[in-house]
Parts: C-alpha cells; structure tokens; sequence
C-alpha cells in the first residue's frame, strides 16, 4: 500500500517515513500542500497522512481539493493540540481521523491499520442484493449510496454510519456504539468526532434533499434512523 505523508517539518517527514517503510509500506513525502497537490491530481495514493498547518496550501485546503475527485481514500490530519476548531473543520471537511502532535509512532501505524482495515471489510463485504429502506438504497458490493436516486458521494466513514443507522430503523445507536463499529480496534475518538461525521452526513444528503431529516438526534444518548410507517 501506497502512503502520502504531507508536512513541512522535514524531521518529521523522515522519521515517519521510515518508520512506515520499516512496516512494509511504500511513502511518498511531501513538503507542503502544493507539491503533493500537484501528484494527487493526476493520481492518489492509498492512503494521506496530512498535516493542517502548512506553507503554500495547508492541509485543510487540500483535504477539500482531494475530496473534488475522491470520497473514499482516507485522510488522516495530523494537528497540534491546541488547533481543536482545525480537527473538527478538517473532519468536517471529508478527513477520516485525527491526531494530535505530538503522538507516538506506534498510535499512528494503529490508526493507519484501522483506516485500511475499514476499507478492506467493506471491499469484502458480500449482499445478494442492495439494502433499501424507504428513499434510502445501500449497494455494500459496489460501494454505492443513493438518496431518491441521487448519488451520495460518501467517505468510507459516512458510508458505515448511514449503514449502521439504517438498518436497525427505530433503534438507538449510542455515540459509543457507533464509535466501536467506525474504529473497530478501540482507537481512542471522542465523540464530538461522531458528532461531526453525522452533522456532514446529513449535509451530504440534504443538498439532494433539503427535506431530509431521517437521521434523528436522541439528546444524551446518540442517533436513530426514523422508522418508516408501515
């Protein structure tokens, strides 16, 4: 697999590099958002490691230009621990996950793995046929979301959350719940990041319909798919 680190610190860049190539991955490295921007958009790597702050094009910026010709590669941002209004932005704005600097070596290679892992069970997941309930259809096979027959451009994220809420219509998914099911190893996340993922889930859904409200809010415990009437 093919991992794009993006981050000014040259010290930084090295030793993640190594560490990353010492676990079998291949590493491109980037010194700012420019640069890489300008091998992404002829062609993307498996996974990017990118950092918020940044000369030239920060990390936010180009997370936004990723998600014009891609959805589902994963971004993890990499962000100081202060910067919290960055974090929430960054994953508003299509990243899958965060982590503070500075951070162990180790944590990071856990989070990549979650990250591939995630990607590689809805690879293999197998239906007979697309979920459907109501204006909602999930295709697990083909990796495909439609609204009223509009197509979701959705992360892998957004994609396991809309599925997870839809097929047990009517139920409660706890922020905890939903946070086990997104990051199946326990990789720490608080929940304000479930919180945001759904806030741009919704978004996501309601610039094809501004009606949309099936995904409900259940103030202290979590989120329910609204049960269709029969």
């Amino acid at each position: 697999m093919r991992i794009a680190l993006v981050d000014d610190e040259p010290d930084l860049r090295e030793t993640l590099r190594f560490a990353l190539e010492k676990e079998g991955y291949k590493c491109d490295s980037y010194r700012d958002g420019q640069q890489a921007w300008e091998t992404f958009s002829a062609t993307l790597p498996d996974l990017i490691i990118l950092d918020v702050s940044m000369p030239r094009m920060d990390g936010l910026e180009l997370c936004r230009k990723i998600r014009q010709i891609s959805e589902t590669v994963p971004i993890l941002f990499l962000s100081s621990k202060d910067d919290e209004i960055d974090r929430i932005l960054g994953l508003e704005i299509g990243g899958d996950d965060y982590l503070c600097k500075p951070f162990s070596v180790r944590e990071l290679l856990v989070r990549i793995k979650v990250l591939f892992r995630r990607q590689k069970a809805r690879l293999n997941e197998s239906t007979s046929s697309p979920y459907s309930l109501g204006h909602l259809s999930l295709d697990s096979d083909k990796y495909l979301a439609l609204w009223k027959d509009y197509k979701l451009d959705l992360t892998v994220t957004e994609f396991l959350l809309l599925k997870t809420l839809s097929m047990a219509p009517g139920f409660v998914k706890t922020r905890e719940a939903l946070m086990e099911l997104v990051y199946p190893v326990g990789t720490y996340v608080s929940s304000r990041t479930i919180d945001t993922h759904i806030k741009r889930l919704r978004k996501k859904i309601q610039k094809t319909d501004e009606n949309f409200d099936e995904i409900e809010t259940v103030y202290g415990l979590g989120y329910r798919y609204r049960q269709i009437s029969s």
